[in-house]
């Protein structure tokens, strides 16, 4: 039987590139990270879309006992495998590896379309924000609306970007999407520590309380290609209820994490002073 293909995959190319070079003349690196487990049946057009825009193209695989890593490497990836403690861990091992100064992050089972890419990444290289989450209630989904555990995924969700906005005095529409960039420093400045799926709402209400730039573009959920998730809400909402509880509400930054914002606010300006300020003929 033939495996199945995204919907996005068959339909028209958009034209679509990434201008690498920033308002103060850098150049910057893009790495696009997906995480993996047994997802051989999915990879292959996933790596296939996202490796045009990719300066580095690094799949984290879960300990998969079929041909993912095989299929990885022959697309031109670069494979590391994680700690298999699930897939927040598999994103701060791809932060680790990664050399590039924006992530990408796509899910390997084609629920992502790989050419949203520059869409999600230059508002960073612009110097418009340092975070750019893809939204769901922007772009639209395949799988929440069409049966109770969708409707619950999607209250769960709501709530929780609700909460971030009146606490926050943010207007974000999706805290939980899986589809995101952000630039590597900022990344590691976070100190992520969710091992599980819980890790992108933990990226998200980080960032809002740190005060780094968070943006949203629309990015459109498709249900994946083959197969079907391990994800069930009833296994993880305790502890989606505490994580999002105790970042929003309890957590407190590290004077290190404060200091490295301070850092790149003085580095912010110093660089927007240079690129207003004319230079003089000699």
């Amino acid at each position: 039987m033939t495996p199945a293909l995204p919907v996005w995959y068959t339909r028209p190319r958009r034209p679509a590139a990434i201008n690498r070079t920033g308002p103060d003349g850098r150049v910057w690196r893009v790495t696009v990270i997906v995480p993996t487990r047994n997802e051989a049946v999915n990879l292959r057009p996933v790596l296939e879309v996202a490796a045009p825009f990719a300066d580095e193209l690094l799949v984290v695989d879960g300990h998969s006992n079929d041909d993912t890593r095989q299929i990885a490497e022959a697309m031109g990836a670069t494979v590391v495998l994680d700690n298999a403690r699930g897939k927040g861990d598999a994103l701060r091992v791809g932060m680790a590896r990664a050399t590039g100064d924006v992530l990408v992050f796509v899910d390997a089972d084609g629920s992502h379309d790989p050419r949203d890419i520059p869409a999600l990444v230059q508002p960073i290289i612009d110097g418009h924000a340092d975070h750019i989450s893809g939204s769901r209630m922007l772009g639209g989904s395949d799988e929440l609306h069409a049966t109770l555990h969708q409707f619950v995924r999607l209250f769960g969700s709501q709530i929780i970007t609700l909460s971030v906005n009146y606490t926050q005095n943010v207007r974000l529409t999706d805290c939980q999407n899986g589809f995101r960039a952000i630039r590597r420093d900022v990344a590691l400045a976070l100190g992520l520590q969710e091992n599980i799926t819980t890790i992108e709402q933990e990226m998200v209400i980080k960032t809002v309380r740190l005060g780094y730039r968070l943006g949203e573009v629309a990015t459109h959920e498709y249900v994946r290609a083959n197969g079907e998730s391990n994800f069930r809400v009833l296994d993880v909402w305790p502890r989606y209820v505490r994580s999002w509880l105790y970042y929003l509400l309890l957590w407190r930054p590290h004077r290190a994490q404060i200091e490295a914002l301070t850092q790149r606010r003085k580095d912010a300006e110093t660089n927007a002073l240079a690129v207003s300020t004319p230079k003089q003929k000699g």
